[in-house]
């Protein structure tokens, strides 16, 4: 079964519901969200009121809530430790944000590793690890670490860097890994060869540790180190590429979740994206359409 959907909105006023809500307006399966804004660490009180009536529609609509996906701030870094206000600040912040997770009943909770701000690439990984051993061993919810695209000094790259942190990490059980289109072409890995790189992955971290996919095309050529997103078709991946991904027989019970970039950042194309991906066939003006609709 193709579990696809897209990133979606948490607000207040409406929580999880308007997420669901959101997420079925595009046609979606499943859907991942922030508990709050991406960009900082603001939170406010869980409405469990809105959170049933969440459970209980998806529930009418079979919709496996365990697919269900929470992505954590970006601004969260836990590959540097030199502050140890901000790095302390990190694993408490994100202790916080896995209770919210259970509260809400989330079981995955996507984390970008970081970036080691000159400490080196060694020392990130430890930290990584560090922190992450402080922030597991008491949740029933799943850290997964997202594959970077190597702008800066980000932390995850490369595979061997996320099975190194990996290693390093006591509760192996709640630790699992987001595979990004966008940024593993942009960290240069040949994805057109997709199951070249599966193996790859599943001799250096195993298949059973990829949790969720991000799909995204690229608007930058393969190790170009950017990580800036494309539509779906519209980059240098491809749509047969990522089509050739999405529909692959070794990750079929593996969430794919849409993070392109709204249409003159102004129309959300998910709707469009994931009828076209359902179909199977690219449309060249999908753009077009989205801007007159």
């Amino acid at each position: 079964m193709l579990l696809i959907g897209s990133h979606v909105g948490f607000k207040k006023d409406t929580q999880l519901l308007g997420s669901l809500e959101e997420a079925l307006s595009y046609g979606a399966n499943t859907f991942m969200f922030y508990t709050g804004a991406p960009q900082n660490t603001m939170r406010y009180k869980i409405d469990n009121a809105l959170t049933n009536q969440a459970l209980e529609i998806m529930n009418e609509k079979n919709i496996d809530y365990s697919k269900v996906i929470v992505h954590a701030p970006y601004i969260v870094n836990l590959a540097n430790a030199d502050n140890l206000e901000k790095y302390n600040f990190a694993i408490n912040f994100l202790k916080s944000e896995l209770a919210r997770c259970e509260e809400l009943g989330i079981r995955n909770l996507v984390l970008h590793p970081g970036s080691h701000v000159g400490c080196g690439i060694d020392d990130g990984i430890k930290n990584i690890a560090n922190g992450l051993n402080q922030i597991l061993g008491n949740t029933n919810v799943t850290i997964l670490l997202e594959t970077m695209a190597g702008k800066g000094s980000e932390v995850g790259s490369k595979l061997e860097e996320i099975a190194s942190i990996i290693e390093l990490v006591e509760d192996k059980e709640h630790l699992g890994v987001c595979l990004d289109t966008c940024h593993l072409s942009d960290a240069g890995y040949d994805i057109v060869n997709f199951d070249s790189f599966l193996e790859t992955f599943d001799k250096l971290i195993g298949l059973d540790k990829i949790k969720c996919i991000h799909i995204n095309d690229s608007k930058n050529e393969v190790g170009a180190h950017k990580d800036r997103h494309e539509n779906i078709g519209f980059g240098h991946i491809g749509f047969e590429t990522l089509i050739n991904i999405i529909y692959n027989e070794k990750l079929e019970n593996v969430p794919k979740i849409l993070e392109t970039p709204y249409v003159d950042r102004l129309y959300p194309p998910y709707k469009y994206e994931i009828a076209m991906i359902k179909n199977k066939i690219f449309d060249k003006e999908l753009l077009t359409k989205i801007r007159n609709n």
